[in-house]
């Protein structure tokens, strides 16, 4: 999921289970790269939901209903603010965050019932699970696979390693 049209020249793939603790830590180098590289680093969110979570892939189709009605990121980094609450709460918690973020929570219900972004997220999950995805978050950039499902240790200062090589090869 991007909410944009980014012709960024360096793209980093998240790919993220919105019911996932440790996704919702990674925001914050998410954040640090946006600042660092602006609009020179386009950061798409990639859908993996976990089957040891819930609700995370009825989460990840509200997500590209949110990015459908141009929010998609506010909305996946409320929900990620909310993982446990998910757990907990389900499907309302996807429609409370749509009406807090001014969406049409109607039209997120209806999503979720007749499943019309079924295939972005099945399509997602099954082109990481071909690279190589295991747990989330994990960071794909360039050519390189970053595991933070394992631990977030170092993983934005190694992305930055590969940003910087590959703008550099750029200019």
């Amino acid at each position: 999921m991007s909410d944009s049209t980014s012709a960024a020249p360096v793209v980093l793939d998240l790919w993220c289970d919105l019911e996932c603790p440790d996704c919702h830590q990674a925001l914050s180098d998410v954040h640090a790269l946006r600042a660092r590289y602006g609009d020179r680093l386009e950061v798409r969110l990639r859908h993996y939901p976990l089957g040891k979570h819930k609700h995370a892939y009825a989460a990840a189709q509200a997500a590209e209903e949110a990015a459908v009605q141009g929010k998609g990121w506010p909305y996946a980094e409320a929900v990620l603010a909310r993982t446990a609450s998910l757990a907990r709460g389900g499907e309302s918690v996807l429609l409370e965050v749509a009406g807090e973020l001014g969406l049409d929570a109607e039209e997120f219900d209806t999503a979720l019932i007749d499943g019309r972004h079924l295939l972005i997220v099945d399509a997602d999950h099954a082109e990481g699970k071909a690279i190589g995805v295991t747990g989330t978050p994990t960071y794909v950039i360039g050519d390189e696979l970053l595991d933070g499902g394992k631990s977030q240790e170092g993983l934005r200062e190694r992305i930055e390693e590969i940003a910087d090589r590959l703008l550099a090869d750029l200019d």
